[in-house]
């Protein structure tokens, strides 16, 4: 049964009177008092209210406490242990969950219920409509102003093991059997008693991380042609090909090997990818699928984050001014900076936190993203040092500047000198049309200025 307080309701009877004048004072000044006037009440409990019935089973947790307690738990960077604890005893977050009872059944989550819910919410997208919201009440609360606004990646790595190529073909491989064994036990029964053996028995992906080197080649080889085997012979097993562990060996096979058909009707021949054709965005770990693969930082995720910011020269006012984080986005690791402006601003834009001006990276200013900024009416990147033309105009061929402090000329092949961008072309501010040109960053042309982090 669904089990709801409206937290908006008030209360006959003062539950925090025993706290006393100069303490409520306290908790109404600290963080649990903003949350619990301005944050609580906005939580979005109706999405969640149809997961449970209004008329049989067992009371649910209360909906706002369910919601509120994933949202303090990702505000303080606990733990779930922590999380409970913090619900079971500590007064500042019964104060910000207007919670008045004293019963278990209020102040008391079990790690499994927590970890449940998260999932539950995170599967349906719920968190992205809980950071909507929450952002949208903070940003009228503290009357942000999301004129400027400043946007930058960060490389997220994933809690997964990095294997080679040979172990994760292997890995995929000894997954698909094993799920294979669990889901359809007759079909699992027909394959052939040695293949088994080679993938599932006791020591089956430790001998694979033997191998040596001179050996691997030829064992990559031998693995891919299994692999091909037997997406061959279940691909037409509509229940087998549905299987999660079915497609990731199927994708591993197209992104590892070519298939090249004979001309003799003899079976197909199967030749392994060297690794430089492997792409960034082939599977990296069947633990985690998504994740993807950047050059320069490896494996996992790129998150993409943009905030407002201040740019005046006061200490008082900068020290009043909140800083908002109104976009977060989470795409994998090959996806480039380029691509992630255009979402930024149309994902706030539909929330009311649309920016005049964006201070970003040269790697966000490409020519399309100005061209098609420029069409929708939002923030069109402008070269700093030349107002009035688009990032890069001229090309880099034209662009003459002194290296920065510390930065050594760049050479070319035949020892000659070449031209490196100025200051102004690697960081850019995007501006709406007709407004005049931002006044660029202090210090000569050239010169290396160091951004803080987000």
């Amino acid at each position: 049964m669904i089990s709801r307080n409206d937290p908006r309701q008030g209360h006959l009877i003062d539950p925090w009177v025993h706290l006393g004048p100069k303490r409520r004072k306290l908790l109404e000044n600290s963080w649990a008092g903003l949350f619990r006037q301005e944050i609580l009440a906005e939580l979005p409990v109706e999405q969640i209210a149809p997961w449970f019935r209004a008329d049989l089973g067992r009371p649910s947790k209360e909906l706002y406490t369910i919601l509120g307690v994933l949202v303090l738990q990702q505000m303080q960077d606990l733990t779930d242990d922590d999380t409970v604890n913090q619900l079971a005893f500590h007064e500042q977050w019964h104060y910000a969950l207007n919670i008045t009872e004293e019963r278990d059944a209020a102040k008391y989550m079990c790690p499994k219920t927590l970890w449940n819910i998260r999932k539950k919410v995170t599967d349906q997208e719920l968190d992205t409509v809980l950071f909507d919201q929450v952002t949208e009440k903070l940003a009228r609360v503290f009357q942000v102003d999301p004129s400027k606004q400043r946007l930058d990646s960060v490389h997220i790595k994933s809690n997964m093991r990095r294997l080679g190529r040979l172990g994760l073909l292997v890995k995929c491989l000894h997954r698909f059997l094993v799920n294979l064994k669990r889901q359809h036990a007759e079909l699992y029964a027909a394959l052939e008693p040695e293949l088994v053996d080679r993938y599932l028995g006791k020591k089956a992906l430790g001998c694979f991380s033997q191998v040596k080197p001179s050996e691997s080649t030829q064992k990559l080889a031998s693995v891919c042609q299994e692999i091909f085997l037997l997406v061959e012979r279940f691909g037409k097993h509509p229940e087998v090909a549905k299987m999660l562990s079915y497609r990731m060996l199927q994708r591993v096979l197209d992104e590892h090997c070519e298939v090249q058909p004979t001309t003799d009707r003899g079976p197909e021949e199967i030749t392994v990818k060297p690794a430089r054709e492997i792409s960034a965005k082939s599977l990296q770990n069947p633990s985690d699928p998504e994740a993807g693969y950047s050059g320069h930082k490896g494996q996992g995720y790129q998150v993409q984050v943009m905030e407002t910011y201040n740019d005046s020269e006061d200490s008082q006012v900068k020290a009043q001014t909140l800083n908002l984080i109104t976009h977060v986005a989470v795409a994998p690791a090959w996806e480039s900076d380029t691509q992630a402006l255009l979402p930024a601003l149309e994902d706030t834009q539909a929330r009311e936190l649309k920016p005049e001006e964006i201070l970003a990276d040269t790697s966000y200013g490409s020519d399309d993203n100005c061209q098609q900024a420029a069409a929708r009416g939002g923030c069109c990147p402008r070269d700093r040092a030349a107002p009035g033309g688009g990032l890069f105009s001229g090309g880099l061929s034209d662009v003459a500047g002194p290296p920065g402090p510390g930065l050594p000329p760049r050479g070319g092949a035949d020892g000659r000198e070449l031209p490196q961008a100025p200051v102004q072309s690697r960081l850019c501010i995007a501006q709406l049309p007709g407004l005049p040109p931002t006044r660029p960053l202090p210090g000569q042309t050239g010169e290396a200025l160091s951004l803080s982090p987000l």
